[in-house]
């Protein structure tokens, strides 16, 4: 249970070795955006990259070829997804979701924000954590496409243009 052979150590070592050059070499390949904080379609990526990762490390039976094979597939998959929704407004609507405004004008959108199951005490916490006391001081409060919350100060909003691709619910 503790040790099994010096051999199975040495695999574990020897796979590591390679199967992390190999994930490296892919991911620089395929650019930044590849493990970027984006939104939850990216984060499952990553996820299925962690795990196969594993499976190449302590699972006997799956081949470093194999496992390096899945690797690149995830990476190439990944940076092809990425590239045709940013050519597609039609793809990238359909594996992404769009920022979600919660408040508007010191007004909470309770709608929009039932709808993102987020909660008013959540909104405020965003607010607060940009050193603003009040929510009335506030233009702007956006759900993110990776669950990140931005709030816009009065005293910052400008024209508003970065407000321009924002709906107070684009999630039905």
């Amino acid at each position: 249970m503790f040790f099994d052979s010096w051999y199975d150590l040495l695999r574990v070592a020897v796979m590591t070795a390679c199967a992390y050059a190999a994930l490296i070499v892919a991911v620089r390949m395929s650019g930044k955006r590849t493990l970027a904080k984006m939104n939850a379609f990216d984060l499952a990526v990553t996820v299925a990259l962690g795990s196969t990762l594993a499976t190449i490390l302590l699972n006997r039976t799956v081949s470093l070829t194999e496992g390096v094979l899945a690797l690149v597939l995830l990476v190439t998959l990944q940076l092809v997804n990425a590239r045709t929704a940013v050519r597609s407004r039609r793809f990238r609507r359909l594996i992404k979701s769009e920022p979600t405004l919660l408040l508007s004008d010191g007004r909470m959108l309770t709608e929009a924000m039932a709808r993102q199951r987020v909660t008013a005490s959540e909104v405020r916490q965003a607010v607060r954590s940009q050193g603003i006391g009040a929510v009335e001081d506030v233009t702007a409060v956006v759900l993110e496409t990776d669950g990140s919350f931005s709030v816009i100060p009065r005293s910052q909003a400008g024209s508003g243009s970065s407000l321009r691709d924002v709906g107070e619910d684009t999630e039905r």
